[in-house]
């Protein structure tokens, strides 16, 4: 795909290189959607999880914004959530297991940053039981400056385009049971509920397979994305 421009934004693809700068987005906005800078000793540890095994296997659905700043904001996908969590569990996992031990003692007074390496060793995955239907799940993460201005809306459209050019015919993604906001939004946008458990409401939308393009305004703008939608729930 062909940078897109959007006012003085950029959407594109993203490189090997963006690694730091998308980490460092998901760490600003690793907070229920807010700066988690303060909350975390380990800088990597929430892109660990969340960021990096997309651009390592699914380049064609890991799209950067940056503008005159730098890297404001991405939208990750995986075409196929069974396959793409085959290789996060052999692949991406255990190199991390390496640096980091299971976390001990009583899980309660465990930091933020044990929690997380706590999911290297037990990553927290959801499939949904109609997975045929919904085999792709994405996420979007947004930096303030590039909020209320319809960019959200944009970045969702490219990224649900290429899954829909790629023959998805669905996709799912995850949010906290208490964001009622958010499922009011999602409900309107199409999606529908599949699952809930004590904090997370999980949520799908068909798509149509043999269309490359969304219809206009189906799509949600940036100040309505809720912060942290992603297959696995990233609010804690």
């Amino acid at each position: 795909m062909a940078p897109v421009q959007i006012g003085e934004f950029t959407l594109r693809h993203a490189q090997p290189e963006d690694r730091a700068a998308t980490y460092r987005v998901c760490l600003l906005t690793g907070d229920s959607g807010r700066d988690a800078t303060h909350l975390h000793q380990d800088p990597d540890a929430l892109g660990n999880v969340y960021v990096g095994a997309y651009l390592a296997f699914e380049p064609a659905f890991a799209f950067v914004l940056e503008d005159a700043g730098g890297v404001c904001g991405y939208t990750l996908g995986a075409l196929d959530s069974r396959r793409f969590y085959q290789r996060y569990r052999d692949e991406w996992l255990p190199p991390l297991r390496a640096q980091r031990p299971v976390p001990q003692g009583d899980r309660s007074s465990w930091t933020r940053d044990q929690h997380l390496w706590h999911l290297y060793h037990q990553p927290d995955i959801f499939l949904p039981a109609e997975e045929t239907a919904y085999p792709s799940h994405l996420h979007i993460d947004l930096l303030p400056r590039a909020q209320g201005r319809g960019i959200g809306r944009e970045m969702m459209r490219v990224l649900l385009g290429a899954l829909v050019t790629h023959g998805s015919r669905g996709v799912h993604l995850a949010m906290a049971l208490d964001n009622h906001r958010a499922s009011q939004f999602y409900a309107k946008l199409g999606f529908h509920e599949l699952a809930r458990n004590l904090d997370t409401l999980f949520l799908a939308r068909h798509l149509n397979p043999t269309s490359q393009t969304l219809p206009e305004g189906s799509l949600p703008s940036s100040s309505q994305v809720p912060p942290r939608t992603t297959a696995r729930r990233k609010g804690r």
